[in-house]
């Protein structure tokens, strides 16, 4: 077996999966990337996303400078923060951006919100002949070589010196791999839709409900997460301002055909207070559910929920995956959901499958350096994978649990907790300011850029 990989292949072409190919491509690493769906349309689904200081620093690093720049001119910056707010709209705190960037000015250092249609679109550009698609991972071997042959369900084949489980939560490589990590239900369930935000919209929505994101907290038992999400505004204004998006290769005018300004709101309960066919309710019939589990609060916000759009609604029973156990390093290893899906409460699944590509695609490029062994830098990998991956997971799980728990002591507590926050700015910034963790355990990879 080789200690310096010549090629990797790549099971999956989402998010994760494509960043970690544009940066081993960077490093001269030949990567295969093999996605089941038919074309470049089919994998993108659900709505925008917060990327936030870990996300900017690991997309930084796997990106080619022309689509770092197409990325941070085409995102939105979140003015208006981060608001806390009981289900009346009583202000408990609101979270700055300059207290969740502690001021940083550099632009991989910022929080943003992007289209995952213009996302992919970047991640997708100059990498024709890198991502196969229409096709279906079935089962990989180890050969007597150290190298790994992955099987597709048309038959075909193909050989690298390391294989990647990027297919998401339902991993088949995870599946085989590791068997004894399935994914787990929590008793959470969350109905989502989005609000379109026309000019009739905007006369009656708050402002900092149409501009930024806000945690919505009843006495106990659910909140209402909202966020704003203006990225045909900001799409035109980089379009506008000169932005090179043609010299990067990406399409101006068809990243502008799909996107649109919205609010994205989600309610979570436990799913007891879910009918059993939740599930099979269609877009009318889950608006209807949402406005009635909404009864008692503020009626803007019930506003909200009567004038979205049915069709953007859904119903999801959330999930996470397995975690706190140990597996030896082999040529297979794994990225993003396929390893630590998580509740999405918080926002960090995606964060943490960039941060991911960003890690594994510096160890392999220091294996094909000749500077650590191949298992050595995978193991290195995963030693960090395990810590803030499934760290991630203990997080949002933790955090998701607090938020349906029926302990009204406990979410008063939480509220006394924001309005000292409120107060006291020294704590705010303790609570909500970045954290140093990631200059701590890797400065030269995630730090700041240049």
């Amino acid at each position: 077996m080789t200690d310096q990989p010549s090629t990797v292949l790549v099971i999956g072409g989402g998010i994760g999966g494509i960043a970690l190919g544009h940066a081993l491509r960077a490093a001269g690493i030949d990567v295969q990337i093999y996605e089941r769906h038919p074309d470049q349309h089919g994998w993108v689904s659900g709505y925008r996303l917060n990327i936030n200081r870990t996300g900017s620093r690991s997309l930084h690093h796997c990106l080619p400078e022309p689509l770092w720049r197409a990325f941070t001119a085409t995102s939105v910056q979140p003015s208006a923060g981060l608001a806390f707010r009981t289900d009346q709209l009583r202000n408990l705190t609101v979270v700055g951006q300059d207290v969740m960037t502690a001021g940083a000015t550099d632009p991989a250092d910022q929080n943003y919100a992007v289209s995952r249609t213009v996302l992919r679109n970047i991640l997708l550009t100059g990498m024709d002949r890198i991502i196969h698609y229409g096709r279906t991972f079935e089962r990989y071997e180890r050969r007597a070589d150290g190298r790994v042959v992955a099987y597709f369900t048309d038959g075909s084949t193909a050989v690298g010196d390391v294989l990647v489980a990027a297919d998401g939560a339902n991993s088949r490589v995870r599946q085989q791999y590791l068997p004894e990590a399935p994914r787990l239900d929590t008793d959470a369930v969350s109905v989502a839709g989005r609000l379109a935000l026309t000019p009739d919209v905007l006369a009656w929505l708050p402002s900092g409900i149409a501009n930024g994101m806000n945690v919505l907290l009843p006495s106990a038992g659910s909140f209402l997460f909202t966020s704003a999400f203006a990225g045909r505004r900001q799409m035109t204004t980089a379009i506008r301002a000169g932005h090179d998006l043609a010299g990067a290769g990406l399409d101006p005018k068809l990243l502008l055909d799909e996107v649109s300004d919205y609010v994205l709101w989600a309610f979570i309960t436990h799913r007891r207070h879910y009918p059993a066919n939740a599930f099979a309710l269609d877009g009318t019939e889950l608006r209807g559910l949402a406005h009635k589990l909404l009864r008692g609060w503020h009626p803007t916000l019930r506003r909200m929920v009567t004038e979205t759009d049915p069709s953007t609604l859904g119903v999801l029973r959330l999930k996470r995956s397995t975690i706190d156990y140990d597996w030896t390093a082999t040529p297979v290893t794994l990225l993003g959901d396929a390893v630590h899906n998580m509740p999405p409460v918080m926002g960090l699944g995606a964060n943490t499958a960039l941060r991911d590509a960003a890690e594994l695609s510096a160890a392999l490029a220091a294996a094909h350096r000749g500077e650590l062994g191949l298992i050595e830098a995978i193991s290195r990998y995963e030693a960090k994978l395990r810590d803030y991956g499934f760290g991630a997971v203990r997080e949002s799980t933790k955090y998701t649990e607090a938020a349906i728990s029926g302990n009204a002591v406990a979410r008063h507590g939480m509220k006394a907790w924001l309005r000292l926050c409120d107060a006291v700015p020294s704590v705010k910034r303790r609570s909500f300011g970045p954290s140093t963790e990631l200059d701590r355990q890797h400065p030269d990879l995630l730090g700041a850029a240049n």
